[in-house]
């Protein structure tokens, strides 16, 4: 946890601040301390006057008000209630907790974080001494508070933040460029450790963004029976191509069985980030006024929107991919004004046409006269993809991953008939 605190003087400025960001979606006010009503039933004008009360008993003291955040990791599970035990916590050790204070749960950034508001005036107008209360109360309370609920802590997060908080850097595997042994280990290892999901389709949803594929065999094959899983790299159309890898055989081993123990770890850790997935997609619906400036607020936050495309043409599901966050849900996980009718509606009434690509966009394999001969190619982070795009069934439905070209299966030999 990384806690940072601003004295001020002027607790109207961050009380405005605060407000603003709840006033347009991307916070909300958790908590309400010293307060005599509950948070949804206080007003602006009460937040303020309770504060200005303490701060009017000593107009000696101008730097009277304190801005704290309190920043978490990516990888910690915070959820309200969690959030607000923190809070007090943190607000009692740095000696501020018979103050009033106000918590807010901020959505504009990819990690968990809260806002504290408040003032340093007690009731009789003494004045709390904030003099090194970073250096000092604060870092105490910092490493209790990491040890007594198992967050990661602040020196390791500040290093993993600045890795964390940059869109995926990882190159788009391309075929007869990379070594594929080498070229699919990595994507695989790095999208296995790194990304939330719940089932092999949201896994691949992850992976295509890479050229690669995890797949299952065929139904009714003793490779699917058995639980078997290959991943293979592909083509710009989506088509597999060259040897298929066993996940036995990459690092970590990524098989079937080490996977499906991941789904309920990873459900549970990413449904605080499907807060700030929905914050980021309503915002732009709500303040784009077309596909193109729709398409840059989702590049900009590093979100793709994925149709999932039946053999008519016409889509049946979506999947949305959080990049800044590593984390991967189906519309109707986030909630039934995302599935893909209501949000594919939900675009129509703001006149914003739903386009999908044809494929999943990459570097074009070109075979000259000189056999495998490739043009130069270039990276493929996944927030320079298109943000929205189209898959085929099998890149989502377990049911229909049987329509997928079958690594193992040759091709046979047609036989010369003689003349």
């Amino acid at each position: 946890m990384v806690a940072k605190i601003v004295s001020g003087k002027s607790i109207r400025g961050i009380l405005n601040y605060n407000e603003n960001k709840v006033a347009s979606a991307e916070a909300q006010l958790l908590m309400a301390c010293g307060f005599p009503r509950d948070p949804d039933e206080l007003t602006f004008k009460n937040k303020l006057q309770r504060f200005e009360l303490l701060t009017s008993q000593n107009e000696k003291t101008k730097t009277n008000a304190l801005h704290i955040t309190l920043n978490f990791s990516n990888q910690d599970t915070v959820d309200d209630e969690l959030l607000q035990r923190i809070a007090l916590d943190y607000m009692n050790q740095i000696g501020f907790g018979h103050q009033p204070f106000l918590v807010y749960r901020h959505y504009d950034a990819a990690h968990p974080h809260i806002h504290i508001a408040t003032v340093n005036i007690e009731e009789g107008g003494n004045r709390i001494e904030t003099h090194n209360i970073g250096k000092n109360q604060s870092e105490k309370a910092r490493r209790e508070i990491e040890i007594s609920y198992g967050l990661i802590k602040a020196e390791d997060q500040q290093k993993e933040m600045a890795y964390l908080l940059q869109p995926v850097k990882l190159e788009r595997a391309i075929y007869g460029k990379s070594e594929t042994k080498a070229a699919i280990s990595a994507i695989v290892r790095e999208v296995t450790g790194s990304y939330k999901f719940t089932s092999l389709p949201e896994l691949n949803a992850a992976l295509r963004q890479f050229g690669v594929l995890a797949y299952p065999g065929a139904e009714g094959t003793l490779m699917r029976q058995k639980g078997g899983l290959v991943y293979c790299l592909l083509n710009e159309e989506g088509d597999t191509v060259g040897i298929p890898i066993k996940a036995s055989s990459i690092f970590g081993s990524p098989t079937l069985k080490n996977l499906e123990k991941k789904y309920p770890l990873n459900d549970s850790a990413r449904k605080p980030f499907g807060l700030r997935l929905k914050h980021q997609l309503d915002k732009a619906i709500s303040s784009s006024a077309d596909m193109a400036e729709f398409q840059d607020r989702l590049q900009l936050q590093g979100i793709r929107v994925l149709l999932r495309i039946n053999a008519d043409g016409r889509p049946y599901g979506i999947t949305f991919i959080d990049n800044a966050t590593r984390t991967v849900f189906n519309g109707s996980d986030l909630g039934k004004s995302y599935s893909i009718k209501s949000f594919m509606d939900r675009l129509a009434e703001r006149s914003i046409p739903l386009i999908t690509a044809p494929s999943l966009g990459g570097t074009k394999i070109d075979v000259s006269e000189k056999e495998n001969e490739l043009k130069p190619a270039r990276d493929f982070p996944a927030h320079d993809q298109p943000v929205i795009e189209s898959l085929w069934d099998i890149a989502f439905s377990d049911s229909h991953e049987e329509n997928l070209p079958d690594p193992f299966r040759r091709k046979k030999k047609k036989r010369l008939q003689a003349e």
